[in-house]
């Protein structure tokens, strides 16, 4: 279900859009990306697509 017959690799989690505010707070707070990634169960590359804009744009940073 979802994954590729003889692979032992499970697919990535999403990013629910409602925490996409507070993911760009810890981004602009310096925070590593891979931390910050571990804490949502995700691929830093993930978060990275948030930081650089290529996700999730349109959602402004937490206050």
């Amino acid at each position: 279900m979802g994954r590729n017959p003889g692979s032992n690799r499970m697919p990535s989690r999403r990013i629910d859009p409602a925490d996409v505010p507070e993911i760009k707070r810890r981004i602009q707070r310096r925070e590593f990306l891979n931390r910050i990634a571990a804490d949502y169960d995700v691929n830093p590359g993930r978060i990275s697509e948030i930081k650089t804009g290529r996700r999730y744009a349109e959602i402004p940073a937490a206050g």
